[in-house]
C-alpha cells in the first residue's frame, strides 16, 4: 500500500505464516501474460476498513486488494507450505515478522541469518528485475516536487532502531497490537535524523519505503515526521519476495530510474538497481553515528544532474573497493 503522507499523524508461528501468505496472494498476477486489467490504487485511508479479526489490523488485508493493485507473481522458491502446521516460535521471530526485511525461509518458516562474509556491497551483474505492469506504487508528483529527484529512505536500521526489548531512553514506544493484546516496541532513533531530514526538504521527493509492516511503521512515521516532510510511505506489501529477501524496486514507483535514490542499509533491497543506491550502515544503538550526515554531500551532489546512475554506480563501486582495501 501506498500512503500518502501528508498529516503528522506472533505469538507463534502462525502469525508468520498468515503474514507471508497474505503477501504472497497480495503479490501475485500482474506480469507478461497476465490477464487481470489494472483496477484503481487503493485508497489512503482504506485500512479503517480492516476487519478487527485480522492479524494485520491497520493494514488492508492483501486479499482484499483488487485485481491490478498488485503485480508481483510468487515463485516456487517463494512460496510457502501451507500444510496447516503451525511452528512454534519465540519473540525474536514474531519481532523480525514485523520489522525485518528479510522474507521467510520458505522451507523452514524463519528468517535466515545474514551472514557479515555474505554480504556483497554491489554485485558485479544485478539480477533482471520482473516485468512489472502494474499500477504506479506511488501517486502523481505534486507540483511542488516537480523537476526534484525522487529519494527514497528505509525505515529499520537506517533511520531508527526498534526492538521489543526495553531499551534505555528510547525515543518512542510504539504499541503493536499482536493476536488481540498490545505489545510494546522500543524505538532509537539514528543520531541527526532531524537534522538530516530538515535538510533534504524541498530538495528531494521524499519516500520512505520499509519492509516492515504498516500497524507499525505508519504510527512511527507519524511521530518521526511531523513537519511532513515525507511525501509518500510505502510498506511490505509494496516489496517483491526474492530469494529470501523483500526486495524494493525502484521500477514500480511510476518515477523514472535516471531520477530515483534509494538509501538503505540493506544491499539486498536495491539488488534489481544498485547504481541508484547510496549505501548505508546498520544502526542499532551508537550514539556516536554520523552516517545520516556524512551522505548528505553525495545526495546533494547528484541533486542536478541527468542520471542518478551514472554517478552513484562509482559511488558505489569505490565503496567496494575500499571495504576489500584495494
Amino acid at each position: 500500500m501506498v500512503k500518502a503522507s501528508t498529516t503528522s499523524g506472533e505469538t507463534n508461528g502462525r502469525l508468520l505464516e498468515l503474514s507471508q501468505r497474505d503477501h504472497s496472494q497480495a503479490t501475485s498476477g500482474l506480469y507478461s501474460g497476465q490477464t487481470t486489467p489494472a483496477s484503481p490504487a487503493v485508497a489512503p485511508h482504506q485500512e479503517d476498513a480492516v476487519p478487527a479479526e485480522s492479524i494485520i489490523t491497520q493494514v488492508t488485508r492483501k486479499d482484499q486488494v483488487p485485481p491490478g493493485t498488485r503485480a508481483y507473481p510468487v515463485r516456487p522458491r517463494d512460496a510457502e507450505k501451507s500444510d496447516g502446521r503451525s511452528q512454534r516460535s519465540g519473540w525474536r521471530s514474531r519481532f523480525r515478522s514485523l520489522f525485518c526485511c528479510g522474507a521467510p525461509n520458505a522451507r523452514e518458516g524463519t528468517y535466515p541469518r545474514n551472514q557479515a562474509d555474505a554480504v556483497i556491497i554491489r554485485p558485479p551483474q544485478p539480477p533482471t528485475p520482473p516485468r512489472y505492469t502494474g499500477e504506479a506504487q506511488l501517486g502523481p508528483v505534486h507540483e511542488a516536487d516537480k523537476g526534484k529527484k525522487t529519494l527514497i529512505l528505509d525505515l529499520d536500521e537506517t533511520l531508527v532502531h526498534s526492538s521489543f526489548k526495553p531499551i534505555p531512553n528510547p525515543d518512542y514506544i510504539i504499541p503493536v497490537e499482536i493476536e488481540g493484546r498490545l505489545v510494546d516496541v522500543y524505538v532509537l532513533k539514528r543520531p541527526w535524523l532531524d537534522e538530516f531530514l530538515s535538510e533534504i526538504t524541498g530538495h528531494f521527493e521524499i519516500v520512505v519505503f520499509t519492509a516492515s509492516l504498516a500497524k507499525y511503521a505508519d504510527p512511527l512515521l507519524d511521530l518521526l515526521d511531523q513537519s511532513a516532510a515525507v511525501r509518500w510511505r510505502l510498506f511490505r506489501e509494496s516489496c517483491y519476495p526474492y530469494e529470501g529477501n523483500y526486495v524494493k524496486d525502484l521500477a514500480c514507483l511510476g518515477r523514472e530510474l535516471s531520477t530515483t535514490i534509494i538509501v538503505d542499509n540493506s544491499p539486498h533491497s536495491y539488488v534489481f538497481q544498485p547504481d541508484n543506491a547510496v549505501p548505508i550502515g546498520t544502526f542499532i544503538d551508537d550514539m556516536e553515528d554520523q552516517e545520516l550526515l556524512d551522505i548528505l554531500p553525495v545526495l546533494f551532489a547528484v541533486e542536478k544532474v541527468s542520471d542518478v546512475r551514472q554517478h552513484l554506480g562509482h559511488h558505489v563501486a569505490g565503496l567496494q573497493r575500499k571495504s576489500l582495501g584495494l
